[in-house]
């Protein structure tokens, strides 16, 4: 009898998946329109890059991902009435041109979606009927005023510059995050465990475009591409 190749035992989760637990918090912006408090508490979260902060007010408390500089103690200022200063969320249209953002909203209320990974920043491009913003991929991406964002950068820019010095570092830490570690190509390997193994010489050759209804496993390379080679 047969096996799934590897591919198909990665695609059902199980094992593959990340653990829960590895998450200490919900890192988003808070649900109220107006919202002051003050650092309670620095956390290094397993799941994340960066460092997460517990931020506690007089009715609410929530947590965010640390901005660069962050300390216990420092007030926090969410939404109505909080100043352009770095640790405040704002919203968009409210912030000077040139300005270090991250944690930014796609929709507004949705608690922020992208720019969250250690030493990331984005910065505002400019404002018209939407404001564009500048993301650390070098895109330009326009949004509503109302989306929020958190002014300054992600804290723990400086996790690479360390190295890792032997390999077994480099697994655990890709297996907090759920990240398949190390990658072996599927040219490399035996026709039994990918589409493109096996064969005279280390080739994707004609498998490397597949069709999009293909069923997992057969799903590897060029997805439904438009065209492939040079023109």
């Amino acid at each position: 009898m047969g096996k799934r190749i590897i591919p198909q035992r990665r695609g059902r989760g199980n094992r593959y998946s990340v653990s829960g637990h590895r998450f200490k918090g919900i890192a988003r912006h808070p649900n109220a329109d107006s919202f002051t408090g003050e650092v309670a508490s620095l956390k290094h979260d397993p799941g994340r890059t960066a460092p997460i902060a517990e931020i506690v007010g007089e009715n609410e408390k929530y947590t965010m991902i640390a901005h660069d500089g962050m300390f216990v103690g420092q007030e926090i200022k969410v939404g109505q009435g909080a100043e352009n200063d770095i640790g405040n969320t704002v919203y968009l249209g409210s912030i000077p041109e040139g300005t270090k953002i991250y944690n930014l909203e796609l929709r507004p209320g949705d608690g922020g979606k992208m720019v969250r990974a250690a030493g990331e920043g984005a910065t505002i491009a400019s404002h018209g009927d939407k404001t564009t913003v500048r993301l650390p991929s070098r895109r330009f991406i326009s949004l509503n005023k109302m989306c929020r964002a958190t002014i300054g950068t992600v804290a723990g820019g400086g996790r690479i510059d360390k190295p890792k010095a032997k390999a077994s570092k480099n697994f655990y830490a890709a297996k907090a995050r759920n990240k398949i570690w190390p990658k072996v190509r599927g040219v490399a390997m035996n026709a039994v465990d990918h589409p493109h193994g096996s064969g005279r010489k280390q080739t994707v050759g004609i498998s490397s475009s597949i069709s999009r209804t293909a069923p997992p496993g057969r799903k590897v390379g060029n997805i439904a591409p438009k065209r492939t080679g040079r023109k």
